[in-house]
């Protein structure tokens, strides 16, 4: 209960504090490219249900729902990137929208990073490992930790420390991290 008040009150700040920063990236994302300023993608949530994410759209509409990874390893993520999707998603501001997700309860703050729907090899170790019973978070153990740049084994190897030492200064720590993490700009590929 005292991490659901947490998340609402921090979410309804984000969203007085970046109303404006909001507003003109959904400005310009509509400018320089066809299609929706959001993108609705749908994840793997707590307990394996599938909700929809939403996130700045920094990919073209026609773009294939795969992990960003997959793309990038064959080479064609440059091809369907929008005109201000590479800065969107290198200072995280594509993630903003995510702010609705934890304030209608889908997401929190800190938890487990969201599988594509299609993730099956992550959902499964997941299940395997009972990170599934956890609701996902904007930001995460495993995300501070390599973010991408980590092999699936590793990453639910993260979420399973998280699951096992999860406290409200664990996530204050993980929320910290994160905040100087994107100042920095460390571990942001893409």
């Amino acid at each position: 209960m005292a991490t659901r008040v947490f998340n609402i009150f921090c979410s309804l700040i984000l969203l007085v504090i970046f109303s404006i920063p909001l507003l003109l990236i959904i400005v310009a994302v509509r400018l320089t490219s066809k299609g929706p300023a959001i993108h609705w993608s749908k994840r793997i949530g707590k307990d394996n249900v599938i909700f929809l994410m939403p996130k700045f759209r920094t990919m073209r509409i026609d773009t294939p729902q795969v992990a960003t990874h997959l793309l990038s390893s064959s080479g064609k993520a440059e091809n369907y990137i929008t005109p201000v999707g590479s800065f969107l998603r290198k200072t995280s501001l594509d993630e903003l929208p995510q702010i609705w997700s934890v304030l209608v309860g889908d997401m929190n703050l800190v938890g487990p990073r969201p599988a594509l729907f299609n993730q099956d090899d992550l959902k499964e170790l997941r299940t395997q490992c009972g990170v599934h019973t956890l609701t996902p978070g904007v930001t995460g153990w495993a995300q501070i930790n390599g973010r991408d740049e980590i092999a699936i084994p590793e990453k639910v190897k993260l979420d399973k420390e998280y699951l096992d030492h999860r406290s409200f200064l664990f996530d204050l720590k993980i929320l910290f991290l994160t905040a100087y993490k994107v100042i920095v700009r460390e571990d942001v590929s893409h």
